[in-house]
């Protein structure tokens, strides 16, 4: 069985915004918030520590950079070396400036392609997972701001009328569908 949640919905961004730092300033404890677009500044109410996207960013383009050096080494020196414009075909060293476009391309490609596969997986968007948010309209037009009564120290009623005092337009009971 399920967490039970109290799920507010808002219509606008800034309402939810203003609503979810007025809980917090009343000591409530907001598990999630769900919306069709980022909302600025929510992570920093929530408290969301900051991700480390952009590191393994910097690591996948040095993947994208090696691969792309070690394919060119291969073909144009190990492979099938050519004199073309009299440029020497026995030193990558020697021809890097001309390889710098490749390199960059490829560097880009390989890069792109690991950053969204990672976002997929961790963000659970891989086809075959199940949509986590609890409100299918969240997706759509509103936003929905989830609140677990087992993470917070006031009873439900004085939850729900903390929600009230926000600018959601409905309150209602769920129960928490998935795993922390």
């Amino acid at each position: 069985m399920g967490k039970k949640t109290i799920l507010a919905v808002f219509n606008d961004p800034d309402e939810t915004l203003y609503g979810a730092k007025h809980l917090i300033s009343k000591g409530v404890k907001i598990r999630e918030v769900y919306s069709p677009f980022p909302i600025h500044g929510i992570d920093k109410v929530l408290g969301v520590k900051p991700t480390r996207i952009s590191t393994v960013a910097f690591f996948y383009g040095l993947t994208g950079t090696t691969l792309a050096l070690l394919m060119i080494w291969y073909m144009n020196i190990k492979d099938w070396p050519m004199n073309i414009g009299g440029k020497p075909s026995f030193s990558l060293s020697q021809n890097l400036p001309a390889f710098v476009p490749v390199t960059f391309e490829v560097t880009v490609l390989i890069a792109a392609h690991l950053m969204n596969f990672t976002f997929l997986i961790r963000s659970r968007l891989f086809p075959g997972f199940k949509a986590m948010n609890p409100d299918p309209r969240s997706t759509d037009d509103k936003f929905v701001m989830e609140i677990v009564l087992d993470d917070n120290k006031l009873s439900e009623a004085e939850l729900k009328s903390l929600v009230r005092e926000t600018q959601a337009i409905e309150v209602n009971d769920s129960e928490l569908k998935y795993k922390d």
